[in-house]
């Protein structure tokens, strides 16, 4: 593997770099993935707004996934990207943490990202459990019963469609009067008390000594992309989200080097990643082969 020149390696083995991987080894190029095995929805036992795949667990998906991807003929390598370079003549070396080298005409980024969560305690253990950030994913599944929102107006509002039963607890973050009017209007009970613990139950505690029972908490939580890799490689950022820069494609400004799903892209859900990754693969596709062409020509 260490002596492969791949015509693509994709870090990154959820949707978008599996459905890249598959669009390109049917393209007939050596397609390698790499991924460390950490998906970002890997916790929750079922996904939605897929569709034909709804309600599937992400493991499930992923793994036929990856049955889809070897079958046309691509690898995947369990295996954590330790470092990443790309060579003056235009190729790639990744490093990956057991210290082999890989070598790559071109690569995609699809390393997801982390959801960094309030630190309130007794809350990241019940993550993707009882505890969601994202209504379009899960609200449904909650719908009718009590729910308590942490963080994000927002996220409370949109609840309030699946539950006549929702309080808000801004915890820190502000609400004017206007919007405070708005959501009680809409009927979001609003408790300015912060929350300090999650307990069983879910009974949450309040810092007033007060307290709050629910079946389902919702938070805004921070997403922190696994751009490494991208920044290794000098990809630009873009000044106003902070995230690496793309174009529709999935592009960077680095001759080579795409991106896709959540490293660029934090609200993509599963289908918007996997079709992020096929968009990217197949101007990938074109890229390569106007390298070989070119390649041809001139010799």
């Amino acid at each position: 593997m260490e002596n492969t020149l791949w015509d693509a390696v994709i870090i990154g083995g959820g949707a978008a770099g599996l459905s890249a991987g598959v669009v390109l080894a049917r393209a007939r190029f050596a397609t390698l993935v790499v991924d460390a095995g950490e998906p970002r929805n890997g916790p929750a036992g079922h996904m939605h707004g897929y569709l034909t795949r709804d309600g599937m667990a992400p493991k499930e998906f992923l793994a036929t996934g990856r049955d889809e991807f070897t079958r046309y003929g691509g690898t995947v390598e369990r295996a954590a990207v330790a470092a990443a370079r790309r060579d003056p003549d235009g190729t790639f070396e990744i490093r990956l943490g057991d210290d082999r080298v890989l070598r790559a005409r071109s690569v995609l980024v699809a390393t997801g990202l982390t959801d960094e969560l309030p630190d309130i305690p007794g809350l990241a253990e019940r993550w993707a459990s009882e505890v969601h950030h994202c209504p379009h994913c899960h609200g449904y599944e909650v719908r009718g019963r009590a729910v308590v929102v942490i963080g994000s107006a927002h996220l409370a509002a949109l609840m309030r469609r699946h539950s006549p039963s929702v309080t808000f607890c801004p915890h820190g973050t502000e609400v004017g009067p206007a919007e405070r009017h708005r959501l009680t209007a809409y009927g979001v009970r609003v408790v300015d008390a912060r929350v300090t613990r999650v307990s069983d139950g879910l009974t949450l505690d309040l810092d007033d000594g007060g307290t709050l029972t629910c079946d389902a908490i919702f938070v805004q939580s921070r997403p922190v992309p696994h751009d490494a890799v991208l920044n290794a490689l000098g990809a630009r950022r873009d000044p106003g989200s902070g995230l690496v820069d793309v174009d529709r494609q999935g592009a960077t400004d680095v001759p080579g080097l795409w991106a896709a799903g959540n490293v660029v892209n934090p609200r993509a859900q599963v289908v918007a990643a996997a079709g992020a990754g096929g968009t990217a693969a197949i101007a990938m596709s074109s890229w390569l082969l106007e390298r070989e062409l070119a390649g041809g020509a001139a010799r």
